[in-house]
Order: C-alpha cells, then sequence, then structure tokens
C-alpha cells in the first residue's frame, strides 16, 4: 500500500482499515483504532486478530480514543507508538501545540501557559486541537501522563503515590481514576513482576526504556554524527562489544539528568524491533516526560522514513545516496540554546575544532554536577551565564565573542526563543537580526534546535561537495521539498573520494 506524503487528514477510513488488515507500521502514531466490541485500542500494526470493519472507529489520537472510553491494548501498546510525523512537518498552531504538550508544557504550566507561549487564547488553542485530534489539551497531556505512568510503574520501584507525581498528575486519586480507565487495572496491578523490571528510578540503574521509531532507522550514520560533535563534559559515545553507547547531561525543568542511547545492532542482525534502548537517570522522576521527549528530538525518532524516501528517492541522482542509507534522520538537539550557541561557536571552523572550542567553553563556565558520572562532569552553560562571561578562554575574535554574548543574552531575556513551540519562521528572522548571525547559522539552528525538516544550507561546504558529487545545484534542492533537511544528510553523507 502507498504511504500518503502529506497529511493523516487525507486518509479515508478505508485506506485506514487497510493499514489494519495488512498491520502496517508505517502508519502507528499516524491514527488508533478502536474496536467496539472489546472496548480497547491499538495502534494499526497490532498483532492481535483483525476486527471486522463494523466493529472499528478511527481517531487521529490516544487521547481521543480515551476520551471516547477505550482502554489501551495491553498487547501493542498503542500508548508507546512513535508520536505522529506530523508534528515534525506542520508549523502551525496545532504542531506547535503538539510539540509543547510533548514536552510537558501542560503539566508544569498548565493550558493557560500553553497558550500564553502559543499567543493564541485558551479557548483557540482548545478549539483547534480538539477539531483535529478529538481531544483538547489537557486530555493530550492526560494520556502522556498515563504513558509516563505505566513506564514508571513497570520499571522502577518508586512507591505508587511518588510515581503519580512523577507523572504529572495533580493528586492520586487522579492517577489511579487515570490509570484504571486507559490500562483498565489499578497501578497496582499494572505493575511488571520483580523479575520483569529492570531497576529503580532512584538507584543506579536508572530507568529503562524502548524508544520507538518507525521504519528503518540508519543508528550508524547517527551515532557517527553525534560522536564527531561531541563535547567534552557534557557529552560522550563509549564502544561496547556489541555496538556504542551515546551519553550526555541534561538540563530539565525540575532538575538534571543523564541519558544513555544504545546504538542497536544492524538490521540484518537485529533481534528486536524498531526501537532504541535507553535508560534515563534523573534527580527528579517528574522530569521523565521531558527527557523522554527531548531525547526523541536529538534522535529524530518521530520521522516518517517512508515519506522522506519516497520523494528524496524520486530524483535519479540523489535515489543512489538514499537507497545506501535507508532510514537516514536529521538529528535534533536536547537543548535548543545550547544548539545555537555550538552554531556560533562553529561558524567557519571544522567540527573537530568547534568541539574541541565547546569543551573549553564547557570547562570555563559549565555547571558541575553533583558528581561525576564516567567523562560527564558538567551542564552545558546557560545564556545567562554567557551573556556576561568574558570568553577570553576560547581564544576567539573579538567580534566572535560579541556575537555569542549576544545571542547569549537574546536567549536570556527571551527576545530568541528556541523551545519547541515557537514559530519558526519568526524565529529565525529575529536570529537574523542579531550581528554576526548570518543565513547558515539561522539555518542550521532552524534545521536541529527547532526540527524543521525542510531546511537547506547552499553556502555548506559540505553540501557544494554533495551536489558536485550528484552533478547537481542548489537549485535542483526544490525538488525535495518538505524533506531537504534529510536531503543534507544525505548530501554530508556523500562518497569524499569522488
Amino acid at each position: 500500500m502507498e504511504r500518503p506524503t502529506d497529511h493523516s487528514t487525507t486518509l479515508d477510513d478505508d485506506t485506514r482499515y487497510l493499514a489494519v488488515t495488512s498491520r502496517d507500521a508505517r502508519f502507528d502514531g499516524v491514527f488508533y483504532l478502536g474496536v467496539t466490541t472489546t472496548g480497547i485500542y491499538c495502534r494499526p500494526s497490532c498483532p492481535a486478530v483483525t476486527p471486522k470493519r463494523a466493529n472499528v472507529g478511527f481517531y487521529p489520537s490516544a487521547a481521543a480514543a480515551q476520551r471516547a472510553g477505550f482502554r489501551a491494548c495491553r498487547r501493542c501498546r498503542p500508548d508507546a507508538a512513535p508520536g505522529s510525523p506530523e508534528w515534525n512537518v506542520r508549523a502551525d498552531l496545532v504542531g506547535r501545540a503538539m510539540r509543547l504538550i510533548g514536552d510537558g508544557v501542560v503539566d508544569r504550566e498548565g493550558v493557560t501557559g500553553l497558550a500564553t507561549r502559543l499567543g493564541y487564547s485558551s479557548r483557540q488553542v482548545h478549539r483547534q486541537l480538539t477539531e483535529e485530534l478529538g481531544a483538547g489539551p489537557v486530555a493530550l497531556a492526560r494520556a502522556q501522563r498515563a504513558h509516563t505512568a505505566r513506564v514508571l510503574l513497570q520499571t522502577t520501584d518508586l512507591p505508587v503515590t511518588e510515581i503519580a507525581f512523577a507523572a504529572g498528575f495533580a493528586s492520586v486519586r487522579q492517577f489511579n481514576d487515570t490509570v484504571r480507565a486507559v490500562y483498565a487495572r489499578t497501578p497496582s496491578e499494572l505493575r511488571a513482576r520483580p523479575a520483569q523490571r529492570h531497576g529503580t528510578g532512584a538507584g543506579p540503574a536508572g530507568v529503562p526504556l524502548r524508544l520507538a521509531h518507525r521504519g528503518p532507522y540508519a543508528a550508524r550514520e547517527v551515532f557517527d554524527f553525534l560522536q564527531r560533535r561531541a563535547i567534552t563534559g557534557i557529552e560522550e559515545v563509549l564502544a561496547t562489544p556489541a555496538s556504542r553507547v551515546y551519553r550526555r547531561t541534561l538540563r530539565l525543568p525540575y532538575g538534571t539528568g543523564i541519558a544513555e542511547i544504545h546504538e542497536p545492532a544492524p538490521a540484518g542482525a537485529r533481534r528486536h524491533g524498531d526501537w532504541l534502548d535507553c535508560r534515563l537517570h534523573l534527580t527528579d522522576p517528574r522530569d521523565t516526560a521531558a527527557a523522554v521527549h527531548r531525547v526523541r528530538r536529538l534522535f529524530d525518532l518521530d520521522a516518517d522514513p517512508f515519506a522522506v524516501a519516497e520523494r528524496l528517492g524520486a530524483d535519479p541522482r540523489l535515489r543512489p545516496l538514499v537507497e545506501a542509507r535507508p532510514g537516514l534522520r536529521s538529528p535534533g538537539t536536547a537543548d535548543g540554546d545550547e544548539l545555537a550557541v555550538r552554531a556560533v561557536l562553529g561558524q567557519q571552523i571544522s567540527v573537530p575544532a568547534a568541539a574541541r572550542l565547546a569543551g573549553t567553553l564547557v570547562a570555563a563556565y559549565g555547571k558541575p554536577l553533583a558528581a561525576p558520572d564516567g567523562g560527564l562532569t558538567h551542564l552545558f552553560p546557560d545564556a545567562a551565564t554567557l551573556a556576561s562571561a568574558d570568553l577570553a578562554e576560547l581564544g576567539m575574535p573579538d567580534t566572535r565573542r560579541r556575537t555569542l554574548r549576544t545571542l547569549a543574552t537574546a536567549l536570556a531575556d527571551g527576545t530568541v526563543r528556541l523551545d519547541a513551540g515557537v514559530d519558526r519562521d519568526d524565529t529565525e528572522r529575529a536570529l537574523l537580526g542579531l550581528p554576526g548571525i548570518g543565513p547558515w547559522t539561522a539555518g542550521y539552528i532552524r534545521m536541529r534546535a527547532l526540527g524543521d525538516p525542510d531546511v537547506f544550507l547552499p553556502g555548506d561546504a559540505g553540501v557544494r561537495h554533495g551536489l558536485a558529487v550528484l552533478g547537481a545545484t542548489a537549485d535542483d534542492a526544490d525538488a525535495w521539498r518538505p524533506w531537504r533537511s534529510y536531503a543534507l544528510h544525505h548530501l554530508w553523507n556523500a562518497p569524499k573520494d569522488s
């Protein structure tokens, strides 16, 4: 079945049912099906016997299915499906709102805070989300809290009361009612048997997670990309007998954290499904949902590789690169402010040189962890610290140091915001208005910090090389919309000896 490349709203119910009958995992997270005879809702790829068409209804979100009275399937765990790729692409109110809800803004700031960040009234936000997703911001956040609660119940030994508040619930009663409604079990019943749990949220083992993605995932290239840019003190990539482990520190709303993500085995040798193994070490378990969201953004786990390959592979010059690296992703970032500073540090110098310079910055101005963890010793410096820093340790020209301080000031005072819900066009214009920020820097920040899948950097040296290898020009990139960020990565991975 052909995968539509535009919004899921173009799918009709017959097409959705066809995806269900073929157990097509490409649609997991794009829509959900509720089975009226059982009262459960599933992802399209659920391995259970396919229900009759007359007994199936379709929902644009897990929250909508829950609102309609369905409980989550215990076999396919639809609450753990990858997020809809629409939220990566869309720059409208709904797309921006979903990215913020994923980061836990509703739990921390309420619907009023969400609306304020978006620049709309609470009523407008609720109306548009309900029209498109069948649920308002409170219900969407509730569905996310339920998923976080299930993860903590089944992977940690935290007391149930602590899990209730860690997952974002306002009360234990609300937590109990939601878990029973979504999973048809009490929290105690939902807990895994001790032998199935992997550790404790408060202990050294951390919280083990499986972060789902759809379709092929070019893990080697993603880990290579991150390893080349790893900054001493906040990132490290460790070799293991099986693969690599990427580790980094996280600054989170309630505390700090360390994320460990394991490189999966090559597709032919893989023994598990479509996910990355992750382990979170958090000083405050309330940060679980935010940490997961930021790791997913960093590793671009909600992308639709089928839609990307269909568009980019249509160009015969680009097709060999697409076929050589199925599932190539466009890595984002775990911290937008950090990425912007790194982009300025990387202006007109090599990737290794930029990483060394950033390491010097971290050593001089980063906040030390309470206790070092392997090679991880610091959090990246916050914008307020850098805004008033001398930066003499960096050995950069005065103009570059002024640019860095100007950017840090704009980030610290809110003139420039790089959170998940900002308007990308407005933010790029604000960046370009800062002295020393040009099209390459603003575009790179837009691609990685704002997760825009359609950025092209024609002035980048690696892009020029890749275009020359293909015998293409920057003008040809218009045919690669809306996935030009992925085309960039294919160009950066083009053979260097051509």
